[in-house]
């Protein structure tokens, strides 16, 4: 199940990239059924807050009208940054599903580790390295026309 899931998010983060955003896709799905999906729109949006989970996460709290998603999953296509590991925490994610891992920005399993810190307040299960290889590839070939 996590790989299906994960294809979804590649389809965001391919979308992302069609529109010149970094290719990162999310999805968040809840009792077997994706409720939100987001690609990075920091650009279309002039938002630097715009990443794929945050859209997401919002867009969840929306259709759940909680902001505690306790029952859902995320899975995305990067590692993520401290500010979506923090809204992940907020929101009280239950397991995050990631595919690259980001030795620069990430904040999962590499950078400050937000969830290993004394004061985070909810910890998911954290599940790294789903579709890795496709999910970099993505975020490679990207920045590589990009030079």
């Amino acid at each position: 199940m996590p790989q299906s899931f994960m294809d979804d998010a590649l389809v965001e983060a391919q979308a992302a990239r069609s529109a010149a955003e970094v290719p990162v896709g999310c999805v968040i799905v809840r009792a077997g059924a994706v409720i939100a999906r987001a690609g990075n729109r920091t650009l279309r949006d002039r938002d630097p807050t715009a990443h794929g989970e945050m859209l997401a996460i919002r867009q969840a709290a929306a259709a759940l009208g909680s902001e505690r998603l306790t029952d859902c999953d995320l899975y995305v296509t990067l590692e993520p940054c401290a500010m979506c590991a923090a809204a992940i925490s907020f929101a009280r994610i239950r397991r995050l599903y990631y595919g690259a891992a980001d030795p620069k920005g990430g904040a999962v399993d590499n950078g400050v580790r937000f969830f290993a810190s004394a004061t985070c307040h909810h910890r998911p299960e954290v599940y790294g390295g789903i579709a890795e290889s496709e999910a970099a590839a993505l975020l490679r070939d990207f920045f590589k026309a990009r030079r």
